[in-house]
């Protein structure tokens, strides 16, 4: 299906209203110049809200558990942060020249036909991440639900939630997500703002009620990591957070206005996107340095061990502290997963596709909260997979936006297959999945198979080294493959 064949069968496009109490009315087409607005500092906000989840303390208690001291967690921690936001930051750059999401950019180099496998890529992760994302603000939610109400929301044991608990979070955070989602870009960035800031407020005061339980004396403890361990721990923390966005970074910068800065798009990205989330990661290792009991039992359910000493009085705003904190990261992955959805070519409206992303994520929500629990690991496992692929993704995405800097995308005249980048994509992919490794014995198959046996159980194996691989060979061959394309298509006469 061609360009205009898709607009053809969307029909015309509805007239823009960029006021929050308005439905979005643009889709993947690129924003007019007209509708643009703000500054590079707005972008602040939407990327603080989503990585101020009380998910960010675990994140500190996981790095140690791979076994880096306390001060190398938060070294690698901060590295793995800092460098896969930067990603983020620079994609983000590409919205505001476009004025197009993240999504449709790509087809510039992979090609209308192309697109559609990294975009299949891109939707599948920001669904799978809103179901996760839902469903761990309703497994904790319903625990402190059960502590504020146990007549009404906990079993005859007082303590373990009902059903009826867990449903009321996920339906309460589940019609939040999709109700903003709907509404799209401005009220996102203003939902994001005031959820910053309510959050912060409520995670400092956590912060100050949990202050005995953090041994400063503690960050000298403990047997430190060699390098392989440490590169490991930056490579996670790599995978913990940006890398699960960089394929939605154009889509929160398409309204600035065209020519504005690249460094300062990039800078606040990176800002926004690093300082709660490390934050949070900082007091977590300080938590497991200080409390290991309290740090194990919070690996497995991080909303309800984080609040088990709490007092009663702050239990309600640490219920909506945990549910506001995923919801925040929700909002922008429904938002994003309505774009991959419109860059795939299904002709719904903007607004209607997160609505089917909404469907989707109650069913997936429903699935992992009420038939199968365990589900959890393997999916987190397949998330990781598709990590290696966006990982792919961006090295080509990041090249192609060097090559046309000086020149910019035109989106008008795209190929149907950009060979160069579909083949830099599934080359990488596929070596990037044969140097990771999976705890879940059925994706395990499917994964490390260029290790040999003792690698993948050794520090190697632990460093799942296959998503900097995959990053590293994509960007590689695609800056080879890309000129020799461009040389061969090039009208006679073209320099």
């Amino acid at each position: 299906m061609t360009q205009q064949q898709e607009r053809e069968e969307l029909g015309p496009p509805a007239a823009a209203n960029t006021s929050a109490g308005s439905v979005e009315r643009n889709g993947i087409d690129p924003v007019p110049d007209s509708e643009r607005h703000g500054t590079p500092r707005s972008l602040f906000w939407p990327w603080a809200a989503s990585g101020l989840s009380l998910l960010g303390i675990a994140y500190g208690i996981y790095l140690m558990g791979l076994g880096l001291s306390p001060w190398q967690a938060i070294a690698t921690g901060a590295l793995g942060y800092v460098l896969s936001f930067l990603l983020v930051g620079l994609v983000s750059v590409a919205g505001a020249r476009t004025g197009a999401p993240t999504m449709a950019i790509g087809r510039a180099s992979f090609g209308l036909q192309g697109n559609k496998l990294p975009t299949l890529f891109s939707y599948v992760s920001n669904v799978g991440w809103e179901t996760v994302l839902v469903a761990l603000s309703s497994l904790g939610g319903a625990v402190i639900l059960a502590r504020v109400a146990p007549g009404t929301f906990a079993h005859a044991d007082g303590r373990t939630p009902t059903t009826a608990a867990q449903a009321v979070c996920f339906a309460v955070t589940a019609v939040a997500v999709v109700v903003v989602g709907i509404y799209g870009h401005a009220l996102i960035m203003k939902v994001q703002k005031y959820l910053t800031w309510a959050i912060t407020a409520l995670t400092v005061v956590y912060m100050v009620l949990m202050a005995d339980r953090v041994e400063w004396s503690a960050l000298g403890d403990g047997r430190s990591g060699g390098l392989g361990t440490f590169v490991g721990g930056v490579v996670f923390a790599m995978t913990l957070l940006g890398l699960g966005w960089v394929n939605c970074g154009a889509d929160y910068s398409r309204y600035l206005p065209r020519h504005s800065s690249g460094r300062a798009i990039t800078g606040w990205t990176t800002l926004g996107g690093v300082l709660p989330p490390l934050v949070l990661l900082v007091f977590g290792v300080l938590l497991n340095a200080g409390d290991p009991q309290l740090a194990e039992a919070a690996t497995a359910d991080p909303v309800s061990a984080l609040a088990a000493e709490l007092p009663t009085w702050f239990l309600v705003p640490y219920l909506l502290t945990a549910i506001g904190g995923f919801a925040s990261g929700a909002i922008m992955d429904i938002y994003s997963s309505g774009m991959s959805m419109l860059a795939l070519g299904i002709p719904v409206r903007r607004h209607l596709a997160v609505l089917v992303d909404g469907v989707l994520m109650a069913v997936g929500g429903w699935y992992v909260l009420f038939v199968s629990p365990s589900f959890f690991a393997t999916f987190q496992a397949f998330l990781s997979i598709i990590g290696v692929a966006m990982a792919a993704w961006t090295a080509v995405f990041l090249v192609e936006q060097w090559r046309r800097r000086h020149t910019g995308f035109d989106l008008r005249n795209v190929r149907s297959l950009g060979w160069p980048a579909v083949l830099s994509l599934i080359v990488a992919t596929v070596v990037g999945l044969g140097l990771i490794t999976s705890a879940d014995p059925h994706i395990a198959r499917a994964v490390g198979f260029l290790l040999t046996d003792s690698a993948a159980k050794g520090t190697l194996g632990a460093m799942n080294l296959g998503v900097v691989v995959a990053l590293a060979v994509a960007g590689v061959l695609y800056a080879v493959t890309a000129p020799l394309a461009a040389r061969r298509t090039a009208p006679e006469g073209t320099p």
